[in-house]
């Protein structure tokens, strides 16, 4: 694995970096010196291997100048996720221990509001304006020289769970030790390269926010690699197709929520795109419905991959589109660890039954920062290098992995447990539904019922008979009792900009009125 610096050397004006909407570029010349540039600052500013630096901003190209700086000169990097609340923002800067920050100007109030929270964050910079307490970032960058420091220990990512339950928790993997530019160096870099082609040819499309684990390590590894990044400063269906033709992407990497989004374009919309240049449309971070993955292949051929992981790298599967066919629905075999699914009680279960997954390694690859007990309870009892993360699934009998749910959101009604995934799988396709969220509430009989909450498709009009038309079409494909007893309408749902739902908070709200009534 190599770092820019190569890259700086080799084919300096080649754009590291492409902002698809401002058009901003950042050559690797340019990222790799000013990457220096801010390495050096913080050293100057106190900053010692180990510490920890974090970056508050919309989807940025300082983001990168920020990662590589922390990658090339041993610090901890935090990407803050950018709609917190200040006193959020505040408790990732303390429990990380940032002693920096990089904030753009315009989340300056949160970042304003966080800093006065956290006194031990004392090197503060600004982007793009000015803000009360913090220097300009471009004026701190100008005192010093673009000459690499002596030394360049490879720092780490220490990026924070979705917090889907509690407050968010650091995931932080010890420092190698090793130099950034040591060739021994293993990055994401040589996930896609191995699975996806990618080289320093490819046009990698980032169109999630850089905060996020994927956008970000992903965007990097094509750094590591010496292709291009093109970000999508904010998604929007058709302006990202707009956006594939203009640059000629050759990769991109999305979530299945972006995936219906496009597929719900009209079809004179959709297919005007020259999307030619694509090789690989790679997509992971939530369950894929089938019949959704099936016709982005029957649309862009078998070019659709996808891969299993966590935030936490408790493992890791993939399968190609060619594979898929042969296997839907399911995330593929495993490449990084030895899956194990087990039951309540911790015993292994047969293959074709779910049950909370769990990945085998040599060691166990993470813990949570600062909290010993989150981190023992994401271990087997009885096996601490077996980890999970969560989710529910199962693998059948050729060792192929299926996906259920999230355990945290299996319904158990009348003793039978099931999973809002599929439910949701099946209802979000119907033309009439825009977006869907499928989760348990209590019922004095059986525990629990299965309540679906529905944006309706533009222009239609929620109603009863609209609740009945989906019942129908549930009970078409599913069991009887998988089938919602009550649907409720919105509006908008509430969805994270990485594409993911905010399930938890959305059922605690119903749970709340549901607490009211009895």
């Amino acid at each position: 694995m190599v770092y820019p610096g190569l890259h700086a050397q080799t084919d300096p004006d080649r754009p590291a970096v492409i902002m698809a909407a401002g058009g901003e570029r950042l050559t690797y010349a340019q990222l790799d010196a000013r990457s220096t540039q801010l390495a050096r600052l913080l050293r100057a500013r106190g900053l010692q291997v180990g510490d920890t630096v974090s970056i508050l901003a919309e989807n940025h190209p300082a983001f990168f100048e920020v990662y590589w700086a922390a990658r090339r000169s041993g610090l901890y990097i935090t990407a803050i996720n950018r709609h917190l609340a200040p006193a959020e923002a505040a408790y990732t800067l303390s429990d990380g221990g940032s002693k920096a920050i990089v904030a753009s100007a315009a989340l300056g109030a949160t970042a304003a509001e966080a800093v006065a929270l956290v006194p031990d964050c004392a090197c503060r910079l600004v982007l793009d304006g000015t803000l009360d307490g913090f220097e300009p970032y471009e004026e701190a960058l100008a005192t010093e020289p673009p000459t690499p420091l002596d030394d360049q220990p490879r720092g780490e990512v220490m990026l924070y769970s979705s917090g889907t339950t509690g407050r968010p928790k650091g995931i932080r993997r010890p420092l190698s030790g090793r130099s950034v530019d040591d060739p021994e160096n293993v990055g994401t870099s040589t996930l896609e390269r191995a699975l996806f082609g990618m080289d320093e040819t490819s046009v990698y499309l980032c169109p999630a926010p850089l905060y996020h684990a994927a956008g970000l390590q992903w965007s990097a590894g094509v750094h590591e690699l010496g292709g291009t990044v093109v970000v999508l400063e904010k998604f929007d269906a058709e302006g990202m197709l707009a956006v594939i033709e203009r640059e000629r992407v050759t990769h991109t990497q999305i979530v299945p929520t972006m995936l219906v989004r496009v597929l719900k374009l009209p079809d004179e919309r959709r297919l005007r795109y020259d999307l030619s240049s694509l090789r690989r449309v790679v997509h992971a971070a939530a369950p894929c419905p089938p019949a959704v993955k099936r016709a982005m292949i029957d649309w862009l051929g078998p070019i659709v991959d996808e891969y299993y992981a966590s935030t936490e790298g408790s493992g890791l599967s993939y399968i190609g589109a060619a594979d898929w066919l042969r296997h839907p629905g399911s995330v593929g075999r495993p490449l990084v660890g030895i899956p194990h699914v087990c039951g309540d009680d911790g015993a292994e279960l047969p293959a074709g039954q779910p049950g909370l997954i769990y990945f085998e390694q040599a060691e166990a690859p993470f813990a949570y920062h600062g909290d010993p007990e989150k981190t023992r309870a994401s271990r087997h009892p009885d096996h601490p290098n077996w980890t999970a993360v969560g989710d529910v699934g199962y693998v059948d009998d050729e060792g192929y992995l299926y996906l259920t749910d999230r355990k945290s959101f299996m319904i158990i009604s009348g003793g039978v447990n099931i999973y809002p995934a599929e439910i949701e799988s099946c209802l979000v396709m119907h033309p009439e539904v825009a977006d869907v969220a499928v989760f348990g509430l209590p019922d004095p009989e059986m525990g629990q019922y299965v309540h679906a909450v529905v944006q309706p498709a533009a222009g239609v009009a929620p109603s009863s008979e609209l609740a009945e038309r989906l019942r129908a079409h549930a009970r078409e494909s599913l069991a009887h009792y998988k089938a919602p007893r009550v649907f409720s309408f919105r509006e908008e749902l509430p969805r994270m900009p990485t594409g993911k739902l905010a399930k938890g908070a959305l059922r605690d709200e119903y749970l709340q009125d549901a607490d009211v009534s009895s």
